[in-house]
């Protein structure tokens, strides 16, 4: 039986994680699961399992054997929080199915999925080779289209459970992530107090550009991208994400290729990711303020996701730490 296969655990900077995997019973269901979701479709597994453990996930790499040819497919168990994900990327797959892996079973109310290998990670792509800066304009042209894609579904996108964080009601989400937040010291609860009017603005201007509000993956960095075949990704890893402002997505990437490349590359980035948002009477001038406040209002998506663990993984203060780190940024001018 599946529970009884070897197993290598990587618990990564996370020694001390308490996530469900720890509690027999439950690994034994999820192991049993995933056992007759394979038999169902021909499949066998076979071989060491690798087991990834972290706040946030529990996720199963699973060697399986089909007609004698080695595959791999992937067990993933949210928390309670992102547990819309399984659902989530299986309404992708219809709606956007070139730019999404389809599961190949989903267990929504046990926030378990199971998943075929979608290929290489862009991340593999960037520590093997050389990559121009060029691929990354064309990886936010792609995902720029799924949002656009996607605006008619975002009705359908919160009832399976994503979070709804609409561009004119992020003020409100500001005043929850900072009153639930039990680090922020006085003073740092004193300067966001005082920002709270600017954001307000900020927000009713964004709104006012006339982009509506689509689905933002939230932590789109090069580990979240399968790069299967050259110029081409497929998104992954939804746990994080939102349904607001969908410029918010650009902080992430443009971060993390700024890293990489310096900082000069991020107007060549912002252009490219606003190609397809173009039209509809909207003047490039209005696109890129757009880009500049939705920026700065990224943070709050990344400090909600620090809230989205295992009850049982943490205390809690590590994931307040960061979340508090996220909305003393809103503090700090955007690079665009």
């Amino acid at each position: 039986m599946l529970h009884e296969t070897t197993v290598v655990e990587d618990r990564g900077q996370y020694q001390d994680v308490v996530t469900p995997w720890e509690r027999e019973t439950w690994r034994e269901e999820a192991l049993d699961w995933v056992e007759g979701e394979l038999a169902a479709r021909g499949l066998r597994a076979t071989g060491t399992l690798g087991v990834r453990l972290r706040p946030w996930s529990v996720l199963v790499r699973v060697p399986v054997e089909v007609h004698g040819t080695q595959d791999t497919v992937w067990f993933k168990a949210n928390p309670p929080a992102s547990a819309f994900e399984g659902a989530l990327t299986a309404a992708l797959s219809r709606w956007v199915p070139e730019r999404a892996l389809a599961p190949l079973a989903v267990d929504p109310g046990r926030g378990w999925s199971l998943l075929p290998d979608g290929g290489e990670l862009f991340r593999d792509v960037l520590e093997r080779e050389p990559v121009e800066v060029s691929i990354w304009e064309e990886l936010l042209r792609q995902y720029a289209r799924v949002q656009v894609a996607l605006v008619p579904y975002t009705r359908e996108i919160e009832e399976l459970g994503v979070p709804g964080a609409r561009t004119t009601a992020l003020p409100e989400a500001f005043d929850r992530l900072v009153a639930e937040n039990t680090v922020l010291r006085t003073d740092e609860r004193a300067r966001l107090a005082r920002l709270r009017p600017r954001l307000v603005d900020w927000c009713a201007e964004l709104a006012a550009v006339g982009v509506p509000d689509s689905l933002d993956h939230s932590d789109l960095h090069d580990g979240q991208l399968f790069c299967p075949a050259p110029g081409r990704f497929v998104f992954f890893d939804w746990g994080d994400a939102a349904v607001t402002h969908p410029f918010c997505s650009l902080l992430v990437p443009a971060r993390r290729a700024c890293d990489r490349y310096g900082a000069d590359v991020l107007p060549r980035l912002r252009d490219a990711y606003l190609e397809p948002w173009t039209g509809a009477g909207r003047t490039a001038a209005e696109l890129r303020r757009a880009v500049s406040l939705a920026w700065r209002l990224g943070a709050l998506g990344r400090a909600t996701s620090w809230g989205r663990l295992f009850p049982s993984a943490t205390s809690g203060a590590e994931g307040e730490a960061d979340g508090a780190r996220w909305l003393l940024a809103l503090l700090t001018e955007p690079p665009l």
